[in-house]
């Protein structure tokens, strides 16, 4: 079931409980909020084997994400994307869109963390900017992971386990193995627990490979330089395991004040890659280097609620640590530049022999996050209905980036840079943002019917970026980079902060017909804070900015047997940040507020239900494109230049990347008896257009730098039986194992990598068997 209305069993019964949401800092019926949102239950997560991101990313028709894999995903609402795992960096823009865990982001500058879904409450996505209520990063919408609370009243438990598989041969099974428990410690306090472990077996082959570089030897003639990739070969390679579990003590201090203190805690092991390439075949890549991946993280959590004279009060704090590693082969990049530019792949050892120029990435993030929040609700019942509130964020990320060439080091030729061992390029930059904002938001009912809602959000950032990012020439220059005291750094090279303040506000018109419909306006805006270059001499770049105007409209007919709901939507993006690198950059990457663009389209949902039968669905039509030209990068100051000529990196009318123009799903679902056995069949096809992978064209010949996506199409079954306290379900995920690509992706700039992307495809077809008993 894609947006119910209403909860269901796992049968496919409905009882008649409202979903209850928290979109707007207050609890209301989901089908009351005047805005566009689509809310999973706890039980349509589960119908949906719902584990990771991607499960539940593929039944939001409005997300689009790009990803190299698990943990390095960035998602957008609406299309407002400009493809930033593409030519991004960690010392870029922050994400679009932020990811909440009940109330206390978890959105990181990098990829998102991928939460894994168990023992949760509901799956809460708001389209749109979000930043009266949200803030920063809420610039295309925010997405809400509500996990369920302790109880004080019931003792409860279950365990879950699954056996999963790809197909035949070695590494392609899996499975998970989760359980939690509910227990009450006395009749105001109860502990909930969970933790699980799961393993995603491998789908994608490195396959046995060759290449040869032409490359200066010691007497500077070109010589051909042979490497093969024998000691990597391997099959279903791409394997992930991940554990970790939650905790929460819920504690009420008398009928007023409750006291709520968690901590989330996973950890994530990935092996291989997680895009093939379609020239060596399918589901099939050859990789040249090591490549894994390591995700630690944990986040703690405090919120109280409670009341001042009748006036609601809450605080919602947290602290969030992360360190993330990843290890990739780069050797794209050597081929393209052993193509075009021998004698930069071109390195000897001390005894003059041909060093192998085939390049590994090691990138590793140590991300911090520590946010406050304290806001204050007029009490229900009035006639308006007011949120006052202030916010402070602070969120660090030590960045470390490895170009590593082995044996670079320990040439006498000075190609390494110094203090970083064999790499050929450095980073080590500290990055702090910080987001202090104070907001009001209120509501006014000027008669039954009509409802007015404004909002406004006031807000300062403060971004600081320093350390180094270069080359051994960089270090060579000593006026540009000069000695530093901090051991991580070969030298200094930048140190800078940028400031900004500004607001961002909402207006809402909102009619109900009748208590089963009604029709509403909007009117917001939403920002994305500004930040610093690591390339000397380029200026920074600031806040990007979206005017969102939507109509839509929320009803629910024939006895409330159908609940339909659309919502139409246009939007402005100004000034919107991108990265680009001039002619003469080697690659490397700055962020400019490049140009504008615009966004229309249309989504909804609906939900049929028919005594035990159960059809529903989504789906969202996006048009989003440039509106002015980006102007070219000066090779000279790499600041934008829009009187260069004959240099346009992309042109106004070009389309956005990553969204395609239509997504959708719909699930069929059959609850029936067999003996006392509750049971069900259900069935779920998703479709979507194909997407353009990259923004930028070729400056000089317009040519497209990666091409678009294809539409596709796919199919999960799958069947079960509810018997009291016991469950099971057999599943098969793309059916028919169609092969949809969600992006394609390089990672290196598409400019100079563009030929040798990548596809991230869905999954292939995967086939589950999953049991569970619930006791209390």
């Amino acid at each position: 079931m894609a947006f119910p209305a209403y909860a269901q069993d796992s049968s496919g019964n409905n009882d008649d409980n409202v979903i209850i949401v928290t979109a707007q800092k207050r609890s209301e019926s989901l089908q009351e909020v005047p805005i566009s949102i689509q809310a999973f239950t706890g039980a349509t997560l589960d119908q949906h084997q719902v584990a990771s991101f991607d499960d539940y990313a593929k039944m939001l028709p409005s997300v689009s994400f790009q990803s190299f894999g698990p943990g390095q995903s960035q998602i957008y609402f609406r299309g407002v994307s400009s493809g930033a795992n593409a030519n991004g960096s960690h010392s870029g823009p922050q994400p679009t869109s932020a990811i909440y865990v009940d109330e206390v982001p978890l959105t990181t500058i990098g990829g998102a963390p991928d939460l894994h879904i168990y023992d949760m409450e509901r799956v809460e996505a708001l389209s749109g900017p979000q930043g009266t209520l949200y803030g920063a990063s809420s610039l295309s919408g925010t997405l809400r992971l509500i996990t369920n609370k302790p109880n004080p009243g019931k003792f409860e438990g279950g365990v879950d386990a699954s056996v999963t598989t790809f197909g035949k041969g070695d590494n392609s099974s899996g499975g998970s193995l989760e359980g939690f428990v509910n227990a009450p410690l006395n009749e105001t306090m109860a502990l909930r627990v969970s933790a699980f472990y799961e393993r995603v077996g491998g789908y994608i082959d490195n396959v046995p490979g060759s290449r040869t570089y032409e490359i200066y030897d010691a007497e500077g003639d070109l010589v051909p330089f042979t490497v093969d990739n024998d000691q990597y070969v391997e099959k279903n390679f791409n394997n992930v395991e991940t554990w970790g579990g939650r905790a929460a003590l819920g504690i009420d201090l008398d009928d007023n004040w409750t006291v709520l203190p968690s901590i989330i805690y996973q950890k994530q092991k990935s092996h291989g890659a997680f895009l093939f390439d379609a020239a060596v075949g399918d589901l099939e890549v050859q990789d040249y280097t090591p490549e894994y991946g390591s995700d630690e993280w944990y986040q703690a959590a405090l919120t109280i609620k409670g009341k001042i004279s009748d006036w609601d009060v809450t605080y919602a704090g947290g602290y969030f640590e992360r360190e993330a590693e990843v290890v990739q082969d780069y050797s794209a990049y050597t081929v393209a530049y052993d193509a075009v530019y021998p004698s930069y792949v071109s390195f000897l050892d001390a005894n003059d022999e041909i060093i192998d120029p085939t390049q590994t990435y090691r990138g590793f993030d140590k991300y911090t996050k520590q946010t406050h929040e304290l806001r204050f609700s007029s009490p229900e019942g009035n006639a308006w209905h007011l949120i006052v509130g202030a916010f402070y964020e602070r969120q660090t990320d030590a960045i470390d980036a490895d170009y590593i060439i082995p044996g670079l080091a320990a040439s006498p030729y000075g190609y390494a840079v110094p203090g970083c061992g064999d790499d050929i390029f450095c980073t080590r930059v500290d990055r702090i943002d910080r987001d202090y904002a104070g907001f009001v938001d209120l509501t006014v009912d000027i008669t039954p019917a009509l409802s007015v809602n404004g909002g406004i959000r006031y807000f300062k950032t403060n971004n600081s970026l320093s350390g180094f990012s270069g080359t051994a020439g960089t270090v060579g220059n000593t006026e540009a980079c000069t000695p530093s005291s901090d051991p991580r750094l070969p030298c200094l090279l930048f140190d800078r902060t940028v400031k900004e303040d500004g607001e961002t506000h909402k207006v809402n018109v909102t009619y109900k017909i009748n208590p089963d419909a009604m029709v509403y306006a909007t009117y917001s805006t939403g920002f994305r804070p500004g930040g610093i270059n690591r390339r000397v001499g380029v200026n920074p770049y600031k806040s990007d900015t979206l005017d969102n105007y939507e109509v839509g409209a929320k009803t629910m007919l024939f006895d409330r047997m159908l609940t339909l709901n659309v919502t139409g939507f246009y939007e402005e993006w100004n000034d919107l940040q991108f990265g680009l690198s001039s002619a003469n950059s080697l690659g490397v990457i700055s962020t400019y507020n490049a140009g504008n663009a615009r966004i229309y389209g249309v989504e909804g949902d609906f939900n049929l239900r028919l005594d035990r039968f159960t059809l529903s669905g989504s789906a969202s039509y996006i048009d989003a494109k440039l509106t002015s030209d980006f102007c070219a990068i000066d090779p000279g100051t790499g600041n934008p230049d829009c009187t260069i000529e004959d240099y346009i990196p992309t042109p106004a009318g070009t389309r956005l990347p990553t969204q395609p123009k239509f997504k959708g799903q719909m699930t069929a679902r059959y609850g029936f008896d067999v003996g006392s056995t509750r049971s069900f069949v259900q069935g779920t096809v998703n479709h979507q257009s194909g997407a353009r992978s990259y923004l930028t064209v070729d400056p000089f010949t317009g040519g497209i730098l990666l091409p678009p996506t294809a539409g596709f199409t796919s199919f999960d079954f799958s069947l079960g039986a509810d018997m009291g306290s016991w469950k099971w379900s057999m599943f098969v995920e793309n059916a028919f194992d169609e092969r949809g690509i969600l992006s394609l992706n390089t990672v290196c700039v598409p400019s100079i990598c563009g030929a040798y992307a990548r596809s991230y495809p869905i999954k292939p077809r995967m086939f589950g068997i999953k049991v569970g008993a619930t006791f209390d």
